[in-house]
């Protein structure tokens, strides 16, 4: 038993006259299947166009035309009927049940009120949106919170493995580019500010700017921008991953609760591990000032170190651990927010990624300005 013929279309043409109609005749199967098999829609669409408007189109070639294949002809004839027909009953019986029913698409919306009504309900999807995503970020937070009262009451039951490996894989790891960038950082904001400190004879001063901007604003801010994108986006991958593979789902099944050892672990784990990378970061960046500060101003490294509790308040380093490890919290919360929310396919699993790191990095920003508000009298 052979299958469905391809449609196909033969365009004749009588070479004596050429004011004389082009004749088009239809061959194969044109059924839903035959032209799904085929592939050939859009050569079948060029060769409808070249027929040209005033083409005779003759239909009894045809072994089969089904509804598909009579859309596709309404279609191609714009929605209106050749001058010159040969069809079966059949066929035209098809071809009316189609013209019949067949609609035509809505003209597009014309004027500013159709526009104001697109972005008034794409602002509308957008608080939906943040509004679903600060109920399930207000939800793991207290979920956080019941589980810190819970590992309170029984130290012993805790996940401290799973902290101590975050500790390290979030932690120590991170150490080599925080203390790099620290330092490359304190290089050239050293460099730059001595050439201004240069021009009214101050060189002296720039011990307090070096030691108030790296302690109190850019090591904890640079510490935790390149943790939120080490480590957070890290976070939000592992458990994308195991919500793709349903490790999650069997989690839940075995009685175990993703929160005390999934959410917990991360965040105790970064609250103590950012001060910790601030400090480091901090100490790198005022090395590297340090030395700059000895190649372009002459001013010796024991004279930048004595001088520099004197110029630097010890409440700005209490105030940058505090921020830090507030960063840290923030951080992984993130991260377990995205992560959670992932859905299981790959591209939910990229675009989470993404959405966690650039969040986790407007977070940081945030709640950096909000402290130096709020703490404006602190260390000043």
């Amino acid at each position: 038993m052979t299958g469905p013929q391809p449609p196909s279309l033969q365009i004749e043409r009588q070479e004596a006259d050429a004011q004389a109609p082009v004749r088009v005749r239809l061959e194969g199967d044109w059924s839903a299947a035959a032209l799904a098999r085929s592939g050939r829609l859009e050569a079948l669409a060029r060769a409808q166009a070249a027929a040209g408007p005033s083409a005779a189109w003759d239909l009894s070639g045809a072994a089969r035309l089904d509804h598909l294949g009579a859309q596709w002809l309404w279609d191609a004839w714009g929605r209106r009927w050749p001058e010159r027909l040969e069809a079966t009953p059949a066929q035209r019986a098809m071809l009316e049940r189609v013209a019949r029913w067949s609609t035509l698409p809505p003209p597009p919306a014309s004027g500013w009120l159709p526009g104001v009504r697109r972005q008034f309900l794409r602002l509308g999807a957008g608080l939906f949106l943040v509004a679903d995503h600060l109920r399930d970020l207000l939800a793991l937070v207290g979920q956080l919170a019941l589980d810190l009262l819970a590992l309170l009451r029984a130290p012993r039951m805790g996940p401290w493995r799973d902290v101590s490996g975050h500790l390290y894989r979030i932690g120590a790891t991170a150490l080599p580019i925080t203390a790099l960038v620290g330092f490359l950082i304190g290089v050239v904001l050293a460099y730059l500010t001595s050439q201004q400190l240069k021009l009214f004879g101050a060189e002296t001063f720039i011990v307090n700017i070096l030691g108030l901007s790296l302690i109190r604003e850019l090591g904890p801010v640079l510490a935790a921008v390149l943790i939120a994108g080490r480590s957070g986006s890290t976070i939000t991958a592992q458990i994308g991953v195991m919500r793709i593979t349903e490790e999650i789902d069997a989690m839940r099944v075995m009685g175990i609760a993703r929160g005390f050892r999934l959410v917990m672990p991360r965040v105790i784990a970064l609250a103590v591990a950012m001060p910790l990378l601030t400090l480091w970061t901090t100490i790198a960046a005022l090395i590297g000032g340090m030395l700059a500060a000895e190649v372009a101003l002459g001013l010796s490294p024991a004279y930048f170190i004595s001088n520099l509790p004197r110029a630097v308040q010890a409440s700005n380093l209490g105030l940058a651990m505090g921020k830090s490890l507030v960063f840290g919290v923030l951080i992984a919360l993130v991260g377990c927010h995205y992560g959670l929310r992932v859905k299981p396919n790959t591209e939910s699993l990229g675009a989470g990624t993404t959405a966690s790191v650039v969040t986790s990095i407007t977070v940081v920003i945030l709640v950096d300005a909000l402290f130096a508000v709020l703490f404006k009298n602190v260390g000043i």
